[in-house]
C-alpha cells in the first residue's frame, strides 16, 4: 500500500519508517537496530507494514531481583512465540503474548518496542504511547523511543507533551538516520504551527525545503507558517475554501527557502497581485523583499499591510526594524512606539524601540524597554547584547559585564543545541495573536 503525501493519517508514513528500521539492523544508540531503509524517500510512497520484523539487538537484559526470580523457559517460550507471531503478521496473537511475556519480565525494552509498534500498526496510539514510554524510560540515552513516542502523542493532539518529547528525541540523537530526523523536524514544525510559533515553524520547514524535500503537504505547511494560520495540512483539504491561497504562498516561500529565488520572486509577486488584500499575505511578500534584500518594496509591503490591517502590529516591527537598519532612527521611533502601546506584551516592539532609543541617546528609557523585553524572553542572546551596550553607555559597568556573560553563555547554548541564527523577526520575540 502506497501513499504519495508527505503525512498519511498525520504519521508521515511512520509505520513504514519502523519496519524498514527493523528489517536492516543497524545500531541507534543503546535501542539496538533501529536504522533507516525505507524503499522509499520520506516524501514520496510509503507501504503499509508487515509485523514480521527481525528483533533488534538490545542491551543485556536487566538483572534485577524480579527478572532473576522469573522462570526463564516461561519467558523464552513465549517471547519465541511472540516474535513468530509477529513475523507471521498474527498481529492480535503477537500482542497478547508479548504483554505476557511482559509480566513477567517487565524491564524487556526489546519487548516493549515491538509492542509498541504493533500498537501503532493498529493505529491504537494510546496504547502505543504507553509501550514507547516504557522503551524511553528503560533505555533513557536512545533518541528513537522518545521520538516514537511523540508521534503517537501528536496524534492523540497532545500537542505540548509531542513537541517536548520529540525535541527530547532529536537531542539525545537518532543516529545517521536522515529520514528519520526529517520526519521528526517536519512534525516541530507542524507543532510549531499549532502553538502559534508561526516564525519558528517556517525556519524549521524552509530547512527541510534547503534540504530538497517536497510534497503537498510540505508546501501546505509552509503557507499556513507563512500565513500565519493555526492549522495543520490534513485540515487544508480540497474543500478548504482557502487552499489555493495557502498552497501558492507555500510554493513560494518553498522556493524560497531553496534560494530559488525568480522562481520565489514571480510565486510572491502573483500571491501580493490577487490575494493583497487577505491578512498577513503583504506580511509575508513584506518578509521575502527583506530576505531578497529590497527593503524599499518591503517597506511598501508592510505599508499595505498596516492599510488592510490597521491593528497589525509585526508590520509596524518590520517597518521599524528596516529604518534601524537605515540609520532613519526617527523614522523608526515612530512605528516601534505605535507597536508598543498597541501589543505592550510584544517582546520585539520592546526590543526594537529600546534599540532605537539607544540610537538617539536615550539611554535609561532604552534600558527599560530592553529590560522588559528580556523578562519576557530571558533565552534570547540578541536581547542581551543590545541591553551590555545600554548599560555601558549609562555607566553601568557591572550590569554590562552580566549582560554580556548572558549573551555569552546563551548564544553558546543556542549553537550547542543547533539552534537558528536569532534574528530581530525571531519567533522569540514576535506576538502569536495577529490575525
Amino acid at each position: 500500500m502506497s501513499e504519495t503525501s508527505f503525512i498519511k493519517k498525520s504519521a508521515l508514513g511512520i509505520r513504514c519508517l519502523i519496519v524498514s528500521l527493523l528489517h536492516r539492523g543497524a545500531v541507534l544508540g543503546l535501542l539496538g537496530c533501529l536504522a533507516i531503509a525505507c524503499s522509499a524517500s520520506v516524501l514520496g510512497q510509503w507501504r503499509r507494514p508487515r509485523a514480521s520484523a527481525k528483533p533488534p539487538a538490545v542491551m543485556p537484559p536487566s538483572t534485577n531481583k524480579e527478572q532473576t526470580a522469573t522462570p526463564a523457559q516461561d519467558f523464552d517460550t513465549l517471547a519465541t512465540q511472540a516474535s513468530a507471531a509477529r513475523e507471521g503478521d498474527r498481529i492480535d496473537e503477537a500482542i497478547t503474548l508479548y504483554t505476557k511475556a511482559l509480566t513477567l519480565r517487565p524491564q524487556w525494552a526489546e519487548g516493549w518496542w515491538y509492542l509498541a509498534t504493533l500498537y501503532y500498526d493498529h493505529d491504537n496510539y494510546k496504547e502505543a504511547a504507553e509501550a514507547f514510554k516504557q522503551t524511553a524510560q528503560i533505555q533513557q540515552k536512545a533518541g528513537a523511543p522518545w521520538a516514537m513516542l511523540g508521534l503517537c502523542e501528536f496524534q492523540l493532539a497532545r500537542y505540548d507533551e509531542a513537541l517536548l518529547h520529540i525535541q527530547q528525541g532529536r537531542q539525545l540523537g537518532l543516529g545517521d538516520n536522515g529520514e528519520l530526523v526529517r520526519v521528526m523536524r517536519y512534525h516541530e514544525g507542524l507543532l510549531s504551527i499549532l502553538k502559534g510559533n508561526f516564525e519558528v515553524a517556517q525556519q524549521t520547514l524552509s530547512a527541510l525545503s534547503y534540504a530538497g524535500l517536497k510534497s503537498e503537504d510540505l508546501i501546505i505547511a509552509l503557507g499556513l507558517a507563512s500565513l500565519r494560520i493555526g492549522m495543520t495540512p490534513k485540515q487544508v483539504d480540497i474543500n478548504y475554501r482557502d487552499r489555493d491561497l495557502v498552497r501558492r504562498a507555500g510554493l513560494a516561500q518553498h522556493f524560497a527557502a531553496q534560494k530559488n529565488m525568480s522562481d520565489a520572486q514571480r510565486e510572491y509577486d502573483m500571491l501580493a497581485r490577487d490575494y493583497g488584500k487577505v491578512a498577513n499575505v503583504q506580511y509575508a511578500y513584506g518578509l521575502f523583499m527583506m530576505t531578497n534584500r529590497d527593503d524599499e518594496l518591503a517597506l511598501a509591503a508592510f505599508e499595505r499591510e498596516i492599510q488592510n490591517w490597521p491593528k497589525h502590529t509585526l508590520a509596524r516591527c518590520q517597518i521599524a526594524n528596516i529604518k534601524l537598519r537605515n540609520k532613519d532612527i526617527e523614522g523608526g521611533l515612530k512605528y516601534a512606539e505605535e507597536a508598543v502601546k498597541m501589543a505592550p506584551r510584544l517582546p520585539l516592539a520592546h526590543y526594537l524601540l529600546g534599540r532605537l532609543l539607544l540610537e538617539v541617546g536615550q539611554s535609561e528609557r532604552a534600558i527599560q524597554e530592553l529590560e522588559e523585553a528580556a523578562q519576557m524572553v530571558p533565552s534570547e542572546p540578541k536581547i542581551f547584547f543590545a541591553l551590555a551596550r545600554a548599560y555601558n553607555k549609562a555607566n553601568r559597568k557591572q550590569d554590562a559585564q552580566r549582560a554580556r556573560e548572558t549573551f555569552t553563555k546563551l548564544s553558546q547554548s543556542a549553537q550547542t543545541e543547533g539552534q537558528s541564527s536569532v534574528l530581530p523577526d525571531d519567533n522569540s520575540l514576535t506576538d502569536k495573536s495577529q490575525p
